[in-house]
């Protein structure tokens, strides 16, 4: 979610320039206990809170869908959830398996802790553990970054950072557009979370709270590729 936050602070601070936000990344359970013990004011979430994540105040910006992308000149154009799940479990190891060439699958993962990560783990892997051989990386970018570069790679990242230096495949048939995200019809949707205690009077997080669901707030996460909250 860093590359979203990063844009919306810069809009709000456009707007503030005596105000002064400073965006981390670090994944979202990171956010999360950052908020809870008092060392920021506001957290992001791209992830559903635990119910042991308690004492916060989760509120929904937008939805996101989780893409699984390959190189644009990878034949395959996609996979079943089932699929999916083998090569990330180390089951299927070779694209040759899904009607693609005789080459090893490069499996790309993110990191414990990521939302993006608990999130693919959840919908996925259904309580199944990812092959310790994939290659973790630490950002959704990275792992774009990997499979631009490699043409037998395969990895998962945020449907708004998709671009056409790779490919985003379709599920069981379903391709990951914002028409088949909205209808629900594209089965890796996730919320985005703005996290906040409730205890910790902070004016300045209300306020940008409230940008980031106002209209522009709202227009810009469109611009994004995510689906906002309000119409």
């Amino acid at each position: 979610m860093q590359p979203f936050l990063e844009k919306l602070a810069e809009e709000y601070m456009s707007l503030h320039p005596r105000v002064k936000i400073n965006v981390q990344g670090g994944g979202s359970t990171a956010g999360i206990i950052a908020v809870q013990s008092g060392a920021c004011h506001i957290g992001m979430s791209s992830r559903p809170l635990k119910p042991e994540e308690t004492g916060l105040n989760a509120i929904q910006i937008a939805y996101d869908a989780i893409a699984i992308i390959v190189h644009p000149k990878n034949p395959v154009a996609g996979l079943s959830l089932g699929q999916i799940r083998d090569i990330f479990a180390g089951r299927i190891r070779n694209w040759s398996d899904l009607g693609g060439p005789d080459a090893l699958i490069v499996v790309v993962t993110r990191e414990e802790g990521s939302g993006t990560r608990g999130a693919f783990s959840q919908m996925v892997m259904a309580q199944q553990d990812i092959s310790e051989q994939a290659l973790v990386q630490d950002s959704n970018g990275a792992v774009r970054e990997i499979v631009v570069r490699d043409k037998n790679a395969l990895g998962y990242i945020s449907f708004g950072l998709l671009d056409p230096r790779v490919k985003a495949l379709s599920i069981d048939g379903t391709a990951p557009t914002h028409e088949n995200i909205m209808a629900g019809r594209y089965q890796l949707k996730r919320p985005f979370l703005i996290l906040l205690r409730p205890d910790a009077q902070c004016v300045l997080a209300d306020s940008f709270n409230g940008y980031v669901l106002s209209p522009r707030g709202q227009a810009s996460l469109a611009q994004e590729g995510l689906i906002p909250v309000q119409p």
